[in-house]
Parts: C-alpha cells; structure tokens; sequence
C-alpha cells in the first residue's frame, strides 16, 4: 500500500468519512532556531463529516515505531502548518501529562 493510500485510509476510518488526497503540502517548523519538524502533509478532501471537509495526514515516526496522524481542518488546525503545530502542542501537553 502505497503512503497516501495508507494516509487515505486512516483518515477514512479514523473520521467515518469518504477522502481524496487533493495535495501534498512542505512544512517546517523550529522552535528557538530548531527544527522540530520537517515533512511532507498531506490535504484530503473529506465527505460526511458535519464540521469540514478537509483533513491533514502524514506518518509520524518516534524511532521505535511509525504512525499516521490524521488532523482534522478544524480550528485551530485550519491549514497543513498549523495541524503540524497542534498535534506538536498536544504531543508535549501528553509528555507531560505522562511524566506527573
């Protein structure tokens, strides 16, 4: 299975909705002069879901394993950036949630 058909599918069955990859989208981010961040997202537009119609996707790897994060085009998550920046936020927030 290809990368976007595996990103496809995980927004499908993640959402209960219907996705057509529309485009494949650079990001970067730093942090204090870091990059933390440096891939490729890609935009599906999504049917049947009541609040928008597009999501973003891309595999995160921890080192230990690889995933799919899917991120729906809901504020604050409004473009590729952005849901990069969201699930880097949550992602810390859950580190240390863990470590209390």
């Amino acid at each position: 299975m290809s990368h976007i058909a595996t990103l496809k599918q995980a927004v499908e069955s993640l959402h209960g909705v219907t996705a057509t990859h529309a485009e494949s989208v650079p990001v970067k981010e730093e942090f204090q002069g870091r990059t933390v961040w440096d891939g490729i997202v890609e935009v599906f537009h999504i049917q049947g879901h009541d609040k928008t119609e597009r999501a973003y996707a891309w595999m995160h790897d921890t080192g230990e394993r690889s995933y799919p994060v899917t991120v729906l085009h809901i504020h604050p998550a409004l473009s590729p950036s952005a849901a990069v920046k969201a699930f880097i936020v949550q992602e810390f927030r859950n580190a240390n949630t863990a470590e209390a």
